[in-house]
């Protein structure tokens, strides 16, 4: 059982506006992202399903927060989004404050 609160758990998003393509993002946490046949970096839910909806996003298991956070760190589009559950603050990208 999990001792997080809603107040820590993420979640994680792409702006596929901005994505490069590089693939960084899927080398960090191939279990969050995963490139497309267009060529673009997607979030993904269990069972490997790629989530296309803009905006749409996904929770960041505590055990790969860290390749979550490198993976916004070094995305090189700036496309990357972490943020709090709880009140959609975003804590890692290029929003956060």
């Amino acid at each position: 059982m999990s001792t997080t609160t809603d107040s820590q758990e993420l979640e994680v998003w792409i702006d596929q506006d901005l994505c490069t393509g590089d693939g960084i993002c899927t080398q960090y946490a191939p279990e969050v992202f995963e490139l497309d046949v267009d060529g673009l970096a997607y979030v993904k839910e269990n069972e490997d399903e790629l989530r296309f909806e803009p905006g749409a996003a996904v929770r960041v298991p505590l055990t790969i927060l860290n390749d979550v956070v490198d993976s916004a760190k070094e995305c090189p589009g700036d496309c990357i989004h972490v943020r709090r559950v709880s009140d959609g603050q975003e804590v890692y990208g290029p929003d956060a404050v």
